[in-house]
């Protein structure tokens, strides 16, 4: 039997790790630490059936050294009050790193969402919800909620509606929630956020020459073989984005089962195949791997977990031949999994930066929230007519007619989906800069995951300090 390894333990063992490196005080360093709060509730569920099942959920408030503090909520069976913690505190540390003003936070459900009806879910949503602002777990400047495991746009709908209803902010009522509809209050860009955001970050550490001649590779994605694991929202995007800047997915891994095929796959047809048979396996020209945990261990250059945490450990974690190994779920590698991973020679690029893509686009989206005006609307058509009036100009002095196509790609003014993009492109470049620079200040033995560690905790601890809570 598998030991039990708790998440929360793993996250302070991190953080433990990486505070060495820093100068603050042991109370300080605490304070950062502990989660302030965390609330567990039960609610009854009335059924289709008229039958009455009591809900189990937790929210944790692991830092308020900002406000409002931000977190998903997932829903699912074996979700529990140490997994919410540890995230939690994976949120403070994520959002310092990418210099997004939240503090962390994290919600679950105990449920297995298959089980129940839409109408059920709306209802344990609704409910859910109800008890947060009961709580004051939940508001614009408060407590802001986004989807995670089995949640999406749906049910922050449901939870914004529901807050709007009874909140007392009405005005800036939408912004208790993101990962909404566009429709409803949503950005462009949020749904494939995380994914593209890993994407960014995992392009990113390529371009360092020296650092991929350290691991046998050559700079850049091109050519590189990719192993995925999770074809969910993270996964796809991720495989969808990789595959496109020229990388090759060589395999692809969902609960159901692993397909391999080392001349690459194609990405859509899988899915296709996937919503077609409802399984990925027996894809034509792939092998199937009935055991899905076996795909971590295909040979390739980059290992992308997109699943749940504790994915790598001390169990497997010596037949895991791939050189970069991209966290896009949180905490897929355990603490002491990516000590041998690392005295192998790997690169690990850490959950804590990789999957900030999604609070990064999510803060895009509480800022239209306050504002009240979508991204582009004021300054679109301005800049194309500007951009029109220069191509002409240029086409009077040369006497050269552009061709129509390009004209208009290049004329073309930013839409909000064009600066959502562009401002997560920022953000994932800018963080990984400063991890880098941070590794190798200190030592270049330090992983990136204590750098990142320690660039969090400086960040929060300067809050704190500039409060006058410590000397």
């Amino acid at each position: 039997m598998a030991k039990h390894i708790k998440f929360s333990t793993q996250v302070n063992q991190n953080f433990t790790k990486a505070a060495r490196y820093t100068r603050h005080s042991s109370g300080l360093l605490k304070q950062i630490k502990i989660c302030n709060s965390v609330y567990e509730m039960t609610f009854p569920l009335k059924k289709d059936d008229g039958s009455i099942e009591a809900i189990k959920a937790w929210r944790a408030e692991h830092s308020h050294h900002k406000l409002p503090v931000k977190g998903g909520i997932r829903y699912a069976a074996n979700v529990n009050q140490d997994e919410v913690i540890a995230l939690s505190a994976l949120m403070t540390y994520k959002c310092a790193i990418v210099d997004v003003p939240f503090g962390g936070a994290k919600g679950g459900i105990k449920i297995a969402k298959w089980k129940y009806s839409d109408a059920e879910l709306e209802r344990i949503t609704r409910r859910y919800t109800y008890e947060l602002i009961k709580k004051n777990c939940i508001g614009p400047g408060i407590d802001v909620p986004a989807p995670d495991y089995g949640t999406g746009p749906r049910e922050m709908a449901w939870m914004a509606d529901t807050y709007g209803a009874m909140g007392e902010a009405k005005l800036e009522a939408l912004g208790c929630v993101t990962g909404k509809p566009v429709g409803q209050g949503g950005v462009r860009g949020r749904t494939e956020a995380t994914g593209r955001g890993t994407f960014f970050g995992i392009r990113e550490a390529c371009e360092f020459e020296e650092d991929m001649k350290k691991l046998g590779l050559t700079k850049g994605l091109d050519g590189k073989t990719v192993v995925v694991q999770g074809l969910g929202n993270v996964g796809y995007y991720a495989a969808k984005f990789l595959h496109e800047a020229g990388a090759v997915i060589v395999g692809l891994a969902e609960y159901e089962g692993a397909i391999y095929n080392p001349k690459g796959l194609d990405i859509e047809a899988v899915v296709k195949h996937r919503k077609d048979t409802s399984s990925i396996l027996n894809f034509p020209g792939a092998q199937n791997l009935d055991d899905t945990s076996l795909a971590l261990e295909l040979e390739c250059d980059i290992l992308v977990p997109a699943a749940l945490e504790n994915q790598i450990t001390m169990d497997n974690v010596g037949r895991i031949k791939a050189k970069i190994i991209g966290e896009a779920a949180n905490g897929p590698v355990t603490a002491d999994a990516s000590e041998v991973l690392l005295s192998g020679g790997k690169m690990i690029l850490p959950d804590m930066y990789l999957n900030a893509g999604g609070v990064t686009v999510s803060y895009f989206e509480w800022l239209k929230n306050l504002s009240h005006i979508r991204f582009g609307r004021l300054s679109k058509r301005f800049e194309e007519n500007v951009n029109t009036k220069l191509l002409r100009s240029i086409e009077d002095m040369t006497g050269k007619k552009m061709p129509e196509e390009v004209f208009r790609e290049v004329v073309l003014g930013a839409s909000e989906e064009d600066l959502v993009n562009s401002g997560l492109e920022e953000t994932m470049i800018n963080a990984y800069h400063e991890i880098r620079d941070i590794k190798m200040r200190i030592n270049d033995d330090v992983s990136l995951r204590t750098a990142a560690f320690v660039n969090a905790i400086d960040k929060v601890a300067v809050t704190y300090l500039q409060m006058g809570i410590f000397p």
